[in-house]
């Protein structure tokens, strides 16, 4: 890959929805999950205390931390369920894509990893180009229905803002690995076993939040540096990159340290406190969930017959037997057609 086409995909890159819509910095990202878990904080209390006042007073509601533990272990989930299917890696790291976004937008104490993490799977297979019929998917999926994953189908699809195209790491660490094969006195076999030990950097960057604040770029050099750091300098070197050899360090810090799987203890606390303060709009069959249905029912009825009285005003506007043949009104085009026919 000649330098002239790295920086011409660095510009598309840059021009991407990925790039201009869900790239934030560290502070940002804390940022937006403080605000996000807080105003749900803020609702759910209302909720419970409206219903049942002083009921909130000794809820214990789960903190952006413990949120963020609850859809790490859904990634880890993801990678499994796609193993099971035989997906192909695009579908996995499509899927941990949404589903991390998903969560930019979204809290867990509304809507639950473990359905939303379904559903991200079964949007991933479409558009990637591998569909999988959704009767398949869910049988093959204990205790889960269709509507379990259609349900969600479109507020997850909302949520990502139908930006369904996703830049990834593991294409980027081949585009490296098949230009790297260009370089001078580094032996197929020794780039190739670096190449298959990066990928596994890569698909542990996925835990992580890396995809949200690097390049897919920085992160696969990152990844190809944290094995065999001679390659990726001499690389980089060669691209006239030198640049990025400083940021690559601190991507593999972050992936060292927060790539872990989740301690299964630590989930099963957080999935039991969720249980108590998870939004009871969410909950089907709960007063706040009915209380809630039926506001919405009231809202889409008004909804409808505004609309419904929008079309029939519009329909007699347009009819030319109504109020064009009134006294006085202005001659219709087929009035003026008889009147000429007449002359």
């Amino acid at each position: 890959m000649s330098p002239e086409s790295q920086s011409s995909s660095r510009s598309l890159y840059e021009h991407s929805t990925q790039h201009q819509h869900w790239n934030l910095s560290h502070e940002e990202l804390q940022e937006k999950r403080a605000q996000l878990n807080g105003g749900s904080v803020q609702t759910i209390r209302s909720t419970f205390e409206a219903d049942d006042p002083g009921s909130s007073a000794n809820i214990q509601f789960l903190t952006p931390e413990d949120e963020l533990i609850l859809v790490k272990l859904y990634m880890t989930k993801i990678g499994q369920l796609c193993a099971h299917f035989r997906m192909p890696e695009v579908v996995e790291a499509t899927a941990c894509t949404y589903l991390r976004r998903f969560y930019l937008r979204n809290t867990v104490m509304d809507w639950h990893p473990k359905n939303v993490m379904l559903t991200t799977i079964f949007l991933a297979t479409k558009t990637t180009n591998n569909p999988i019929p959704l009767e398949t998917y869910v049988s093959h999926i204990p205790k889960t229905t269709p509507s379990d994953v259609l349900d969600l189908e479109f507020l997850v699809a909302q949520s990502l803002g139908f930006e369904f195209v996703v830049w990834h790491a593991h294409r980027a660490l081949w585009g490296i690995y098949l230009d790297a094969q260009t370089l001078q006195n580094i032996p197929f076999k020794t780039l190739h076993e670096a190449y298959i030990a990066a990928v596994g950097g890569v698909r542990i960057s996925r835990l992580t939040d890396v995809e949200l604040i690097y390049s897919p770029s920085q992160i696969a050099l990152a990844c190809l540096h944290a094995v065999a750091p001679e390659i990726a300098e001499q690389w980089a070197t060669a691209k006239g990159e030198q640049d990025v050899i400083s940021v690559l360090p601190g991507i593999n810090a972050i992936i060292q340290d927060e790539g872990v799987v989740p301690d299964l203890e630590t989930v099963r606390e957080i999935d039991k406190r969720l249980k108590i303060c998870k939004n009871p709009e969410k909950v089907v069959g709960s007063k706040a969930y009915l209380k809630k249905q039926a506001e919405e029912e009231v809202k889409g009825r008004e909804k409808r017959e505004r609309k419904a009285a929008e079309i029939r005003a519009a329909e007699a506007v347009r009819d030319p037997f109504s109020d064009d043949l009134a006294v006085g009104a202005t001659p219709t085009l087929m009035e003026r057609s008889l009147d000429d026919d007449d002359d």
